[in-house]
């Protein structure tokens, strides 16, 4: 996860070592900041959850630290809820229109 406005950022980074594609998600999550307060109408409310953008990407194992080197310099702010990233491993892809599978289908 990495928040939102450094997402042009981090896709561009990506672009550039050669990843070609991200499935992008928009959601809400908390972690060390536990949310924030916020003023409407002159009252003071609490926002429990914080907005964050969620990356996808499916990457050859020998690119997996170069990608991850590269959200997390593309996406710092050096302030808390900069996000995370997660690695695992996929046992499977298929390319649903051609049927590459492996490999191929990335």
């Amino acid at each position: 996860t990495i928040k939102p406005f450094k997402l042009e950022e981090v896709r561009e980074a990506l672009t550039e070592i050669g990843v070609r594609g991200m499935m992008v998600t928009e959601i809400k999550g908390f972690g060390a900041q536990s949310g924030h307060t916020e003023i409407y109408r002159g009252a003071e409310y609490a926002v429990n959850f914080v907005p964050k953008v969620k990356l996808e990407i499916v990457t050859d194992a020998s690119m997996a630290d170069q990608v991850v080197e590269t959200i997390t310099k593309a996406a710092k702010t050096g302030k808390i809820g900069d996000g995370k990233i997660f690695v695992l491993d996929v046992d499977q892809t298929v390319r649903v229109r051609t049927g590459e599978t492996g490999a191929d289908a990335i």
